[in-house]
């Protein structure tokens, strides 16, 4: 029974998500691809909404539990769904229609089989890393000394209780708590205290489902994203595998509990959506990408750093003639700036900024291009970036190449020019802070092989009319 209502709770926050999009008639049309963005943005945008609507309740003094957060929510979830079906937004012949587009494609035959061999992969991959979430206690470092901590006294409390730095809690009279990194946005213990008021009892293993349902949610929202961007079935099909096959990402599912697969979710969901608006202004689409980049914050520090790389490719939307010069002269006085403020030990979001310029290549390449934890994936973005280089600057590829361009010099800058350049020689550290990242340039990688073979596909219709 426990485990019927650990269920349920794991759904509620689904539900809640996909009523609002569908309420809010998002996507608009009938897009490719509609129904898949709908289950990856759905579950990212209720999970968020639930440890918000958790940070309201402690807020206002009211404990945590069943009835305090899962039955308004669920009010809330059934309220929105009757929106949508009275501006008939829902229809079964839609679900019908979802259901045999994923089981049997119009695909040529080769493709079906190929599509019908990813799907049974995935969920293979799927059931695998949903067998070490049940089995495997909370194990990651981090995982223990820096959220679950906080996770624990807020659910024995029920409400959020203030954790402070260990010389405060001895010099404190009583009431507050600490922990290894105190400072933590409550975003993740949030959904750990949920999973286990779901379920009824405290589970260090139970209360680690979201990191499994958050990677099968952006798998979902790159397919969906792909072919609502006019990629092929199988093409997209493929993208979002090679996205929920990195190693990397899959560990964070498996080994639950860091905060490093939401912010990769949260954040490529908020350049999706933001890509969607550059390509079609739907307001729609700036909402819900402003909405996911001002929670960036809200799952790591560093966060706020992730949703301001999306300002560079606003102004080239914005900008199409001159948004690509604007941002090159915003780089080049950023770079001045920031070489002035290394000279006077200036620390921002816990990083110390100094003039020592060491770039450590050497763990840069062992990390990307040795390790095993990201398969081919920077060979074959390498590869893409240089064949594809006069492509980058396009119209429908501009807005996004800023901004996996000012992620990529987040990286390398926080590695290289902060006191985060002890650390890298640890790749594990590296790895974590590329893996926000990777995702997206996975995307950006089938977007830049969709102008790639679009070109060629020009080129040879074109030849035989002039031979």
């Amino acid at each position: 029974m426990e485990y019927l209502s650990l269920t349920a709770g794991l759904m509620l926050p689904w539900l809640l998500g996909l009523a609002l999009l569908v309420a809010l008639g998002w996507p608009r049309g009938d897009s490719a691809g509609r129904a898949a963005l709908r289950a990856g943005f759905g579950y990212c945008i209720g999970t968020l909404l639930l440890t918000l609507w958790m940070r309201l309740l402690s807020a206002v003094g009211i404990p945590f539990g069943w009835l305090s957060i899962g039955l308004p929510l669920a009010m809330a979830a059934a309220a929105l769904a009757a929106v949508a079906l009275r501006a008939g937004r829902i229809a079964p012949a839609d679900m019908r229609a979802m259901l045999g587009s994923l089981l049997r494609p119009p695909l040529p035959r080769w493709q079906r089989v190929a599509w019908i061999g990813l799907i049974v992969w995935l969920a293979l991959r799927f059931l695998l890393l949903a067998a070490d979430v049940a089995w495997q206690p909370l194990y990651p470092w981090d995982a223990w000394v820096q959220w679950a901590t906080k996770a624990r006294v807020w659910y024995e409390l029920g409400r959020i209780a203030p954790f402070v730095r260990a010389e405060q809690w001895f010099a404190s009279p009583g009431g507050v708590y600490f922990d290894a990194a105190p400072n933590y946005p409550a975003t993740i213990p949030l959904l750990q205290v949920w999973s286990c008021i779901a379920l009824g009892r405290w589970d260090d293993s139970a209360m680690n489902w979201p990191w499994l349902l958050l990677l099968i949610s952006l798998t979902c929202a790159v397919y969906g994203a792909l072919r609502g961007e006019g990629l092929a079935p199988l093409t997209a099909l493929v993208a979002a595998y090679l996205v929920a096959s990195l190693p990397l990402l899959d560990t964070h599912a498996a080994l639950a509990g860091y905060a490093d697969l939401p912010m990769a979710a949260v954040y490529t969901l908020a350049a999706l959506a933001f890509y969607r608006w550059a390509m079609r202004r739907d307001p729609r689409d700036a909402a819900i990408a402003l909405g996911l980049a001002l929670c960036c914050p809200l799952i790591k520090i560093p966060g706020l750093v992730w949703a301001l790389t999306l300002l560079p490719g606003v102004v080239v939307a914005l900008l199409p003639r001159r948004g690509l010069q604007v941002v090159g002269i915003a780089y080049a006085l950023g770079l001045f700036a920031l070489l002035a403020m290394a000279r006077t030990n200036v620390v921002i979001l816990g990083y110390r900024l100094h003039a020592d310029f060491d770039p450590g290549w050497r763990a840069f390449w062992d990390a990307y291009f040795l390790s095993s934890s990201w398969n081919l994936l920077w060979y074959g973005a390498v590869v893409l970036a240089i064949v594809g280089a006069r492509r980058l600057g396009r119209p429908r590829l501009a807005p996004l190449s800023v901004v996996v361009g000012t992620g990529i010099a987040f990286l390398l800058f926080v590695t290289w020019f902060t006191n985060a350049s002890a650390w890298i020689l640890e790749l594990t550290t590296l790895n974590r802070a590329t893996l926000h990242l990777a995702p997206l340039v996975v995307v950006f990688g089938a977007l830049l092989w969709r102008e790639l073979v679009g070109d060629a596909q020009s080129a040879a219709a074109i030849a035989p009319a002039s031979a």
